[in-house]
């Protein structure tokens, strides 16, 4: 899409995502104390548990603190017991906004939600009301010029499902949301390391915003992604 460019758009996330590095640490940290919780800590066989580890090692966590986790997850040290909840809604334009929450309160959460969406623009929705727009998948995102032939081959024949290749020539390799891990190792033994994975809410289509509207939507997604109960914000904006 003319003045969009999906590569721009990842470096600028990441840039911001390194300004925020103390918050990242704090939601992985909850993330692994989950995922421990709901299904033990060995990652063999607690794909959940091995995500997080992998989004830890991104990040540059310290080896203690990811086992801290586990422990308070397992019981083996005590620690708060968070919720998983869900908000759905809608920013500048009709954007669709999903925001991911662990909470020890959820009339807390919901309040501080529901007024980041109300101050800059954006209105919070019922239970359904935009995640159908999205998909659940696992997600890697290469840069242009990585060889596009021998992506393909590999991913696929290690489980993923879609290679996509978008205009700016990033490369988009799609799995489910159990299989990311697996798929990673298998391209990263050839050589081929993604600029960004995750297990995420992917957009089926996107709203483009522009100038003022693009500001306010940002705006809107700091304000959610700075509440210190949310984990994950996804959206279809499509910033300029």
């Amino acid at each position: 899409m003319a003045g969009h460019s999906k590569w721009a758009n990842i470096q600028h996330r990441k840039g911001r995502q390194d300004e925020k590095r103390g918050r990242i640490f704090t939601r992985i940290i909850k993330e692994i104390t989950v995922a421990a919780k709901l299904a033990g800590g060995d990652v063999s066989t607690n794909p959940r548990l091995r995500l997080a580890m992998e989004k830890a090692s991104d990040a540059n966590m310290p080896k203690d603190k990811v086992l801290d986790a586990i422990k308070r997850g397992t019981g083996a040290v005590d620690g708060v017991d968070y919720e998983e909840v869900r908000y759905e809604g809608y920013g500048i334009g009709g954007a669709a906004v999903i925001v991911d929450c662990l909470t020890d309160n959820r009339t807390r959460t919901v309040a501080e939600v529901r007024h980041a969406f109300s101050k800059h623009g954006g209105n919070l929705g019922t239970d359904g009301s935009v995640s159908f727009m999205f998909k659940h998948c696992g997600q890697m995102l290469f840069a242009p010029g990585t060889p596009e032939d021998t992506l393909m081959e590999v991913a696929l024949e290690a489980g993923a499902e879609d290679i996509i290749h978008d205009e700016d020539g990033t490369l988009e390799v799609l799995t489910g949301p159990a299989d990311l891990s697996v798929v990673r190792a298998a391209l990263e033994a050839k050589g081929l390391k993604p600029e960004l994975a995750e297990v995420t809410m992917r957009p089926d289509t996107q709203a483009e915003l522009a100038g003022e509207d693009a500001a306010r939507m940002q705006k809107l997604l700091d304000a959610l992604e700075g509440l210190d109960d949310v984990q994950e914000v996804y959206s279809n904006a499509l910033i300029s």
